[in-house]
C-alpha cells in the first residue's frame, strides 16, 4: 500500500493537478496580503521555467541532429516526412477546429474577473541567454555543421550536455512546476474567475479528444488507401497498447507493447516493422501537437478575449512540428520544450502557459495514446512504400532508440 501511494504521488500528472486544487483553494480564502506574497513567487518561477527553455531545445535538438548522420538512409527521409505531415496535419486540424468552435463556448475574458490584482513587491527577472527562435535555429545550423565536418569531439560533447539538461529538467523545472501552476491558479481563484470557467474546461477536453479519433480516423483510412490493405489488421493489435498508454501516460512504457503487439500483424513487413515502430515512437508526436495547438487557441481566448490571428498560426504550426524532435523523454515535453515558442509567437504570458499545462495534464492519457497508436498507420504506408520501391533496411541502419526517462 505504501509504495502504492509513494507511485501515485511521484506522478508528474497528479502532482500537477494536485497543485490546481492546492492553489484554488488558496486562492478562494486569501487575502490581498497573501497574493501580494505569490505574485513575486509565481513571476520568479516563471522567469526561471523560461530561462531553461531555449537550453532544452538547443541541448535536445542539436544531438538529434547530429544522430541521423548514420542512419541517412532513404527510408529514414520518408520517416521523417511522414511524421512530420502527419504532425502539420493534427495541429492544422485543431486549428481549424479551434476556430470554428470556440467561439462557440461564449467565453468571458479575465478582464471582467471581480477583484483587481494588487501590486507586486518585488520583481527579478531572468532573462534567458537566447531567444526561442535562436536557440532553434542555431541547433539545425551547429548540428549540420558537425555532421559536414565530422567533429565526433563536439558532438560527443553535445551528448553529454544533453544528459546535463535532462539533469536540469530533473532537479530543476519537474520540481517548480507543480509550485508554478499552484501560484496561477491562486491568483486566478482570488480574481473569481475560475469557477465560471469550469464548464469551458470540460468543453475543451471533449473537443480535443474527437479531435484526436478524428485525426486516427484519416491516418489509418489513408494509409489503408495507400497500401490497399485493411488497416484493421494494424489498428486490432493496438488495444494492449492504448491500455498501457493510457495507464502510464508515457510513450517509453508503451513503446515496448508496441513493438511486440504490431508482431502479429500480417501486413506489416517485419524488417520495416523493427525500423519505424521505434522511430516513430520518438519522433510522431501527433497528438501532443494537436493539443498544444488546441490549447493555444483556447486559453488565449479564455484570457485574452481573443485569439491569435491565422498569420501566426501559419507560423506556429510548421515550427510546432520541428520542436516535437525536443520531446522524447519528457512528461510533456511536446507543450514543455514549446512554451518559448508559444510565448514568442503566439504572445502567451505565463498565466496562460500555466493553465495550458495544468489542461494539458488532463489530456497527456489521450495525446500519449494517440502518438503512440497513430504510429501503426505510418508503418503501415513506409512497408507498402519499401514494397514498391524495393527499399531494405540494412542491418547497420537499423535504429535502437535510447530513451531516457526523467
Amino acid at each position: 500500500m505504501a509504495s502504492l501511494f509513494l507511485k501515485i504521488i511521484s506522478n508528474t500528472t497528479f502532482r500537477l493537478l494536485l497543485s490546481v486544487i492546492v492553489g484554488s483553494l488558496i486562492g478562494v480564502f486569501a487575502n490581498e496580503t497573501v497574493i501580494s506574497v505569490i505574485l513575486p513567487i509565481k513571476h520568479v518561477l516563471g522567469q526561471i521555467i523560461f530561462f531553461l527553455i531555449p537550453l532544452l531545445i538547443f541541448g535536445f535538438i542539436t544531438p538529434s541532429i547530429t544522430k541521423l548522420k548514420r542512419n541517412a538512409s532513404k527510408l529514414l527521409s520518408v520517416s521523417l516526412l511522414l511524421a512530420y505531415a502527419s504532425c502539420v496535419g493534427s495541429a492544422t486540424l485543431a486549428a481549424v477546429v479551434g476556430y470554428k468552435l470556440i467561439p462557440l463556448f461564449d467565453i468571458v475574458p479575465q478582464s471582467e474577473a471581480v477583484k483587481d490584482i494588487p501590486e507586486m513587491i518585488f520583481r527579478l527577472d531572468i532573462p534567458p541567454l537566447m531567444s526561442v527562435l535562436s536557440a532553434l535555429v542555431l541547433s539545425f545550423m551547429l548540428g549540420l555543421s558537425i555532421i559536414w565536418t565530422k567533429a565526433d569531439r563536439i558532438e560527443n560533447s553535445l551528448y553529454e550536455f544533453q544528459r546535463l539538461v535532462f539533469t536540469m529538467v530533473k532537479k530543476f523545472l519537474l520540481p517548480i512546476l507543480p509550485l508554478f501552476i499552484a501560484a496561477n491558479f491562486s491568483v486566478l481563484a482570488y480574481e473569481g474567475a475560475l469557477a465560471s470557467r469550469l464548464p469551458v474546461f470540460f468543453a475543451i477536453l471533449i473537443v480535443t479528444i474527437l479531435c484526436h479519433i478524428t485525426w486516427m480516423i484519416i491516418l489509418y483510412s489513408s494509409a489503408g488507401i495507400y497500401s490497399r490493405k485493411n488497416p484493421w489488421h494494424v489498428l486490432k493489435y493496438y488495444g494492449p497498447v492504448v491500455l498501457t498508454a493510457l495507464g502510464t501516460q508515457s510513450s517509453a512504457a508503451s513503446l515496448g507493447v508496441a513493438i511486440e503487439e504490431t508482431k502479429k500483424s500480417p501486413v506489416l513487413r517485419s524488417d520495416i516493422r523493427n525500423f519505424a515502430i521505434p522511430l516513430f515512437g520518438n519522433i510522431h508526436f501527433v497528438g501532443s501537437i494537436l493539443d498544444v495547438v488546441f490549447l493555444s487557441l483556447a486559453v488565449s481566448q479564455l484570457l485574452y478575449g481573443t485569439m491569435p490571428g491565422l498569420d501566426k498560426m501559419l507560423i506556429f504550426i510548421p515550427l510546432l512540428g520541428i520542436f516535437a524532435i525536443a520531446a522524447p523523454g519528457l512528461p510533456g515535453g511536446t507543450l514543455i520544450t514549446s512554451l518559448g515558442l508559444i510565448h514568442a509567437v503566439l504572445g502567451i504570458d505565463e498565466t496562460g502557459t500555466a493553465l495550458m499545462i495544468s489542461i494539458f495534464a488532463l489530456l497527456d492519457s489521450f495525446g500519449t495514446t494517440h502518438n503512440i497508436t497513430s504510429d501503426g498507420a505510418l508503418t503501415l504506408i513506409l512497408s507498402s512504400y519499401a514494397d514498391k520501391h524495393g527499399r531494405e533496411v540494412p542491418v547497420e541502419e537499423s535504429i535502437q532508440v535510447q530513451v531516457e526517462k526523467v
